[in-house]
């Protein structure tokens, strides 16, 4: 029992020491951790105070660096309007300077126009005594001379003509007696050259083509029932188609070359096709038109490459190309550009002139004979105006519209040789024969003369010119104005044309109206 006593109090007291001892060190344990949060605040205020002044450091560090680049700034500002202040002052002065000037200089003007007015005053005064004086001594001398004014000066004049009429006449028969001489020797030496440099061969055109065919049979396949196949035929490529006896062969009339060459190409085209009917020959026409625009293009570039002139419009290249069907007095037009530009070469090389000037002036002198049936005027001046379209110079339009005697002055020496040029090609013998072109003239004439009417849109002469075939645009012309304008027609060719027997007027107006079925 006394164990179990001394066991529960050593147990009590053991407790209550226990308490004491945890109450004591809860009590250190306060006090350390009072001491650790005082220590850890004061590192924070001492950390927060270290970053507040970095802060503020770093504040003003950026504040003096903005207000430096402010400072500098309006520094420069005031500079730049100190500156523009400066130039506005010495503008200022400037233009005070030149204000002061102006007002001395109108007061100078001012003053001059007074002794101007004053001196012009005395002048007019001294001008009326001095004429005042020459009539009174003119009066005198007529008196003493017994001529009057006139009659002297006459007198004067005369002895003077006389004395330059005799001084002039025996220059000039100087000149003309040493020009004569070194001329003929150095013209004929130049143009023997130049003529042994270029040879070229001639082949007049006439105004028909034959066709050759197999049989007679095609011939009456060519007509067509009631003639519609030949009537087709010759509205489409207006020319004259010519089937009579003549055996197994076929003769196209037409006055216009390239008008020929088309229907024979488009008549040998349908005869070996086989299929003539008045829509397949319209087809093939239209065709062959196409085909001859590519060809002629192709006949204006060789015509270049062997006229060795450089050109790449394609305009001209076609004029040129057209050429080949136009004849001049039955003379190749063509051939006759293409000679001629190879005599002005070798004679303005003979010269020492300008040799491509003169071949590029030789190659366009005539192209506008090939529209000089579509276009009003000469072949002068419609090549003329060709070359000046495109941009060539008033020299190179000068060359061409002299070539001719009695158009216009050549103004320069390769003018001259384009002209020489022309002459020895024209002159040649056989080169040209005139009663072919006067009838080609007479042809192109008559479908002038009625291309001036209003609402014709083609015309055609036919028949060698005793027929004249006209097409008119339907939006223009009625049916009753047909007759009207036939009538005007033949007033008009009765009146400015002349021909032999009967012109026959043929006003075709045609209305076609076309629907597509799906």
């Amino acid at each position: 029992m006394g164990n179990i006593t001394v066991i529960v109090i050593t147990a009590f007291v053991a407790s209550i020491v226990g308490y004491i001892l945890r109450l004591i060190y809860a009590k250190l344990n306060i006090r350390s951790v009072e001491q650790t949060s005082k220590r850890v605040i004061e590192e924070m205020k001492l950390i927060a105070e270290t970053k507040a002044k970095e802060i503020i450091l770093d504040a003003r560090l950026i504040v003096d660096r903005e207000r430096k680049e402010f400072e500098h700034k309006i520094k420069e500002r005031r500079q730049f309007i100190q500156n523009m202040e400066n130039k506005l002052n010495q503008r200022e002065e400037s233009l005070d300077r030149k204000m002061d000037a102006v007002d001395k200089k109108e007061k100078n003007l001012s003053e001059r126009e007074k002794d101007f007015s004053s001196k012009e005053h005395l002048l007019s005064v001294k001008f009326s005594e001095v004429d005042k004086v020459k009539e009174e001594q003119k009066k005198f001398l007529e008196r003493i001379s017994g001529m009057t004014r006139e009659e002297a000066k006459k007198i004067l004049i005369s002895g003077m003509e006389e004395d330059a009429k005799q001084c002039a006449a025996v220059l000039l028969q100087k000149l003309e007696q040493e020009m004569r001489e070194n001329a003929d020797k150095k013209s004929k030496e130049i143009l023997s050259i130049a003529i042994q440099r270029v040879a070229a061969d001639h082949t007049a055109d006439i105004t028909t083509s034959t066709i050759q065919i197999s049989n007679d049979e095609i011939k009456g396949r060519i007509i067509g029932r009631e003639g519609r196949n030949i009537k087709a035929f010759e509205h489409a490529t207006g020319v004259d188609l010519i089937v009579d006896d003549t055996p197994e062969s076929i003769t196209i009339s037409a006055f216009d070359g390239i008008r020929r060459q088309i229907a024979k190409i488009a008549l040998e085209r349908l005869i070996a096709d086989g299929r003539i009917h008045p829509a397949r020959i319209e087809e093939v026409v239209k065709k062959v038109k196409k085909d001859m625009e590519q060809h002629l293009k192709e006949t204006g570039e060789q015509a270049v490459i062997e006229a060795g002139v450089p050109c790449s419009n394609l305009e001209i290249i076609k004029l040129l190309g057209k050429l080949k069907y136009r004849t001049s007095y039955g003379q190749s037009q063509l051939q006759h550009t293409l000679e001629v530009t190879w005599l002005a070469g070798a004679i303005a090389g003979e010269l020492g002139l300008d040799v491509m000037f003169c071949k590029k002036a030789a190659l366009l002198h005539d192209i506008g004979k090939a529209v000089d049936h579509e276009v009003e005027g000469t072949h002068h001046q419609i090549s003329a105006n060709i070359a000046k379209k495109y941009g060539e110079s008033h020299k190179m339009i000068n060359a061409i519209l002299s070539h001719h005697e009695g158009f216009e002055v050549p103004s320069s020496p390769e003018a001259f040789v384009i002209a020489t040029a022309d002459a020895i090609s024209a002159a040649r013998p056989g080169a040209r024969k005139e009663s072919v072109e006067r009838y080609l003239k007479r042809l192109e004439k008559l479908e002038k003369v009625v291309k001036e009417f209003r609402g014709v849109s083609i015309a055609y002469a036919m028949q060698a010119g005793r027929e004249v075939r006209i097409l008119v645009e339907p939006e223009k012309i009625n049916d009753n104005q047909t007759q009207i304008l036939a009538h005007d027609i033949a007033k008009k060719i009765e009146q400015e044309l002349e021909y032999p027997g009967q012109i026959k007027i043929t006003v075709v107006r045609e209305t076609r109206v076309q629907e597509i079925a799906k």
